[in-house]
């Protein structure tokens, strides 16, 4: 347990060591959680030459919420100072565009290792334990490699092979939640891979234990509801009202699909997860 704690520990950004990759290497869109457009690559207009955003203390008050929700998992520090060696792209710009991709790939292998750390500690996915472990520890091992052999790297396959046995974790846990006196979700159209839950009232609706791997929540209200044992792994929360809901014990949460979120200080977290400084407190709902 204390090896998954020292692994989990690193799994959160350190942004005062890193070489504001997130800044540079991501692109996006004009829309709602950022009002202007910016090309994979480009640097960001607030990012400053210390790699300091110069306005961070102000970013949803600027539209910049798909900054505030982002979460690199670790994987920032993670090539600045150990796949680059501490040498920023800005002092070696030959190495720029390396960087940028093995940040993509880094993320990508920071985020099974958080889902991996977590399966570990679910009893009910005893049975798996061991596999779980085994691809634990080749995932750590992967993101140690060079940044050469990182870009050679075929992460599809090896995320394919992690999904699998996230796949029968979820339905060892899932299946300790009574289904005797559930009724079925009423919600079975699908968009893409998940469930279509957009906009969708549920906070009459018995979610324990329910499969959201993917599930599209946006701007749902789930006002009070108890979503123990529930999978939320790839669930898109943007918007979605999680205030009174109790997501202590859901699984595979990350802080960026709750910084995505509504919520407030009734809101019920993993202890892994850190309630996000925008969301208000129980009071202010009330008031508003």
């Amino acid at each position: 347990m204390k090896y998954l704690y020292e692994i989990r520990s690193n799994l959160r950004a350190d942004c005062k060591n890193c070489f504001g990759l997130c800044c540079v290497a991501l692109c996006f869109s004009a829309s709602e959680g950022f009002p202007i457009g910016k090309d994979a690559g480009q640097p960001c207009l607030n990012l400053q030459p210390d790699f300091r955003c110069c306005v961070h203390k102000s970013l949803r008050e600027r539209g910049l919420k798909g900054c505030t929700a982002f979460e690199c998992f670790g994987a920032g520090q993670k090539v600045s100072q150990v796949s680059f060696g501490g040498h920023d792209w800005r002092k070696v710009p030959e190495s720029e565009k390396e960087m940028f991709k093995v940040f993509l790939i880094m993320r990508q292998l920071h985020e099974l290792l958080w889902y991996l750390t977590e399966a570990l500690t679910l009893q009910p996915a005893c049975p798996v334990h061991g596999a779980l472990s085994s691809m634990l520890e080749e995932t750590e091992r992967l993101t140690y490699l060079s940044p050469e052999s990182l870009l050679e790297l075929d992460v599809a396959v090896h995320r394919a092979d992690v999904n699998n046995l996230l796949l029968k974790t979820s339905e060892l846990v899932r299946a300790e939640v009574s289904r005797g006196q559930k009724s079925p979700l009423r919600y079975q159209k699908t968009l893409g891979r998940g469930l279509d839950l957009i906009g969708a009232d549920l906070r009459r609706t018995d979610m324990r234990g329910e499969n959201l791997r993917g599930a599209y929540l946006i701007a749902a209200d789930l006002r009070g509801v108890d979503l123990s044992e529930a999978d939320l792994i790839g669930a898109d929360l943007r918007d979605a009202d999680l205030r009174g809901a109790d997501l202590s014990k859901s699984f595979f949460l990350t802080h960026f699909q709750v910084n995505a979120a509504k919520g407030d200080s009734s809101t019920k977290l993993p202890p892994t997860l850190t309630r996000p400084t925008h969301w208000g407190t129980a009071e202010d709902a009330e008031r508003g």
